[in-house]
């Protein structure tokens, strides 16, 4: 890692309930990103609209 990098964590779990969405066609273990108006798996690349 460069010198002044900065290093940051992704939070998954809040109170022991997962934060982040779980993709429906690839199971439990695939988050989805999320970007200002959609979900996205990075795997199989189904994507939901948000509302």
């Amino acid at each position: 890692m460069a010198k002044g990098a900065k290093r940051e964590l992704w939070k998954l779990y809040d109170n022991g309930k997962c934060t982040r969405k779980v993709c429906p066609k690839c199971g439990n273990a695939i988050f989805m990103a999320e970007h200002k108006d959609r979900f996205t798996c990075g795997k199989c690349s189904y994507t939901e609209m948000k509302k």
